[in-house]
């Protein structure tokens, strides 16, 4: 069958962009462009029959009486998110618990970032979610309204802003705080920091204290599709976690180094001494655990009011559906 594939421009997507893997039993047309022109396409036209889609929204989607995407337990992104906490240097904030009361900037308020990181500050750093006022516009300059629709639960303060972009509000020291999928261009000489000064140790202390690498996005297959061929949704995770592999594989070559990075594949053996050799894990039951972190973030945020529980579908043992 021909298939539309829209995803992230990544070393974990290239391979298959580049034809390195085939789906079985796929023609594949991919698209590759930044994620949230992705996600916006995707979100307001369902534009692909197969795309990488933000983590949380699919957990909203689910909701919806089509529950129109079945996902993968392939996870194209994943980020430690500690690092994209960013203060302004004219605020007297020096830990997450000083936010309480405070405004913290961010884009887009389902985002899987802000999910995770309102999550783990109200864990493991002593800030209620509900504390702060979210300020909500766009990172680098005004934005009229939302790409696509939003959602803002009750029992928090929102504060819209349409007269100048987040990374500047902060570096005015008019917002505290951000959370970001993407560091803001004041950062970090425009009067920009990190509120961690060593958020890669505190990355390093959340995963030694959870397990958990959090995923960002998850790889969504529209669930009329899937369950006209049960066998796409298996192949779709063989070639996505192959692709996955390459990608590895590739950082692990140092006879040409595959990114800028002069210690590339130091970093990589660092990575794996802490996390594991397979810490971008595919499948269900690797990921069971982060993902039930997800859905408990998600019910205390107000996104979606059900306790969903990660299992397989359709028989198919890579498949996840709740």
């Amino acid at each position: 069958m021909r298939l539309t594939l829209g995803l992230s421009d990544t070393a974990r997507t290239r391979p298959l962009a580049a034809g390195r893997v085939a789906i079985p039993g796929v023609e594949a047309d991919i698209t590759l462009m930044g994620v949230q022109k992705l996600f916006n396409h995707q979100l307001a036209q369902h534009t692909f029959d197969v795309a990488e889609f933000p983590l949380a929204t699919y957990l909203r989607s689910l909701e919806r009486p089509d529950r129109p995407y079945l996902a993968i337990p392939v996870f194209p992104s994943r980020h430690f998110r500690l690092s994209s906490l960013f203060a302004s240097e004219k605020s007297d904030v020096q830990t997450p618990a000083d936010l309480a009361g405070r405004r913290i900037g961010i884009s887009v308020f389902d985002m899987a970032a802000g999910v995770w990181l309102r999550g783990i500050l109200h864990d493991h750093f002593g800030l209620d979610r509900h504390a702060p006022t979210y300020v909500i516009g766009g990172l680098e300059g005004p934005r009229s309204g939302d790409e696509h629709p939003q959602f803002y639960p009750p029992g928090f303060r929102f504060e819209h802003r349409t007269d100048a972009g987040l990374a500047e509000l902060l570096a005015a020291g008019e917002i505290d705080a951000l959370m970001t999928a993407r560091a803001p261009s004041t950062w970090p000489d425009g009067g920009v920091r990190r509120l961690l000064p060593d958020a890669r140790q505190a990355e390093r202390d959340y995963y030694r204290s959870t397990g958990i690498f959090p995923a960002m996005h998850v790889l969504v297959v529209k669930r009329a599709l899937a369950e006209q061929h049960p066998e796409l949704p298996w192949a779709l995770h063989q070639a996505f976690t192959q692709s996955i592999d390459l990608a590895r594989s590739d950082l692990a070559d140092a006879a040409a180094l595959d990114t800028l990075l002069p210690w590339q594949l130091d970093d990589l053996m660092d990575a794996e001494r802490l996390l594991g050799a397979d810490f971008w894990a595919s499948g269900l039951r690797a990921n069971s655990p982060m993902l039930a972190r997800a859905i408990d973030y998600c019910l205390a945020d107000g996104l979606i009011t059900t306790p969903f529980t990660p299992r397989t579908s359709s028989g198919v043992p890579a498949t996840t559906a709740c």
